[in-house]
């Protein structure tokens, strides 16, 4: 029998679809409610937690009451071992810290975790590298280096480490400053490290940045080509980016966001930073296309920080109507796409290669793996 630790941190990745750039606070999660966002976590972990059925009379559960782990694992299907209390409906950061501490002390093999940076954070200034740790990516912005690349894969590494075909590796956890991240800038700080299993095909890698000197005159060549390709009545979805940006730039918009998503529709801004409820109703009886760029290091171009294009508005864009820009820096760091949108089918029907712009009336083809 291995024993397994679960933490989840219920309102994580809350603030994404609503266009909140993170959950941190009480008003963000009742904004984000108030926009119609619900759950992301819990899903998440019991996505996970199905991937380890199989080997469930092999695991001991513990994991914190209610919200915080045992609901979602008794919905899977595990009898867990529930430790430590909370008040249902009020998590905070201190019960994260001390379910993370509790585990430990019990000598769990591994803590699971559910949530964003700020979770990652929170269980680094608890254990830091004194028991391994996985976490199920379920946040807003997921800089750090100890996420799965998705649910699936966090159950992956836990059987594989469990059974003892895994090293562990000290990954970093990042986090950002959110309120600033709000008003468009990027201020990212490294928090410590936490001792985690090494499959590189299954763990993100930690977000770089992009080479703005070296890129910015590629950015704006692929910027030159998308504005020529742009027609009348459609709606363009511009995700987040330096090279999305340049885009908003070559048709002269000023006011844009660089770390939100907008909308332009006849050459010009129609809306900005617009969550997912506002980008639907744009939509509505119109055609679209959705333009992304990869995150530097970790190559999703969807799931990361523009949750706001969720898997409903991906479906009814459709497929054949999304637009990938990355620059030639951009693919050497990020050879391979990712995505992670919270819809598993979803996630399977855009796997396979997509078409990237890399240049001015320069493209390739990109695996979506």
């Amino acid at each position: 029998m291995h024993k397994l630790g679960l933490i989840v941190n219920p309102i994580a990745g809350i603030g994404g679809r609503a266009g909140l750039k993170g959950s941190d606070g009480e008003e963000i999660v009742r904004k984000a409610i108030e926009l119609g966002a619900g759950p992301v976590a819990p899903k998440r972990a019991m996505e996970a937690l199905r991937g380890l059925l199989a080997v469930k009379s092999r695991i001991s559960l513990f994991t914190y009451p209610h919200e915080m782990g045992e609901d979602e694992a008794k919905e899977v299907g595990f009898s867990p071992n529930v430790v430590g209390k909370i008040i249902t409906g009020h998590t905070t950061a201190d019960d994260t810290k001390r379910a993370a501490r509790e585990l430990r002390d019990l000598g769990v093999d591994l803590i699971l975790f559910a949530g964003g940076d700020g979770t990652a954070r929170d269980i680094c200034e608890a254990v830091g590298n004194s028991v391994p740790v996985v976490g199920i990516p379920a946040g807003v912005k997921m800089h750090s280096a100890v996420f799965a690349v998705d649910p699936s894969a966090a159950a992956g590494i836990i059987m594989k480490f469990l059974w003892g075909e895994l090293p562990l590796r000290e990954a970093e956890v990042m986090d950002i400053d959110e309120e600033a991240y709000r008003q468009g800038r990027l201020s990212a700080k490294l928090y410590g490290y936490l001792l985690t299993p090494y499959e590189p095909n299954l763990v993100q890698g930690v977000k770089e940045a992009s080479w703005m000197d070296i890129e910015r005159d590629q950015q704006a060549a692929i910027a030159k080509y998308i504005v020529e390709e742009m027609k009348p009545d459609v709606v363009y979805i511009l995700g987040p980016g330096t090279t999305t940006k340049a885009v908003s730039e070559e048709l002269g918009i000023q006011d844009s966001t660089l770390l939100g998503v907008d909308l332009v529709h006849n050459y010009k801004l129609l809306a900005r930073d617009v969550n997912e409820r506002q980008i639907l109703r744009a939509i509505e009886g119109k055609s679209a296309v959705i333009i992304v760029s990869p995150i530097g290091g970790q190559g999703f171009i969807f799931g990361r920080g523009n949750q706001q294009i969720s898997p409903e508005v991906i479906r009814r864009v459709g497929k054949n109507n999304i637009w990938v820009l990355a620059t030639p820096q951009k693919l050497m760091l990020t050879p391979t796409f990712r995505v992670d949108t919270g819809d598993a089918e979803l996630d399977r029907e855009l796997r396979g290669y997509i078409r990237t712009i890399t240049g001015y009336r320069e493209s390739r083809m990109v695996r979506v793996g």
